[in-house]
């Protein structure tokens, strides 16, 4: 009897295709904690950042664009890993 749980696209994949599909879920799962982890620190330099805006003179705010650039990437790679990790059914631990 056939595993309902699997999509029926993939009922019938080769070995080969297996890995392939496993490779880029894996490759998801990677950047979605890339993601998390850029979100902890992007909301910890949040503290540095305002102040950077408060007390910077003119244009010069680094904190700001470290802030700005954490968050886009991600923004980045939360959406790309979403994109790679789709069609997943089943918890992979590592």
């Amino acid at each position: 009897m056939a595993n309902t749980l699997i999509p029926i696209e993939e009922r019938t994949l080769t070995p080969e295709q297996v890995e392939a599909i496993d490779r880029r879920r894996r490759r998801g799962h990677l950047l979605l904690v890339l993601c998390f982890q850029c979100l902890i620190v992007a909301t910890l330099v949040t503290l540095w950042s305002g102040q950077d805006l408060t007390n910077s003179p003119g244009w010069v705010r680094p904190m700001f664009y470290w802030n700005a650039i954490l968050f886009l990437l991600a923004a980045v790679f939360g959406v790309v890993g979403i994109r790679l990790r789709r069609g997943s059914n089943e918890f992979i631990s590592y």
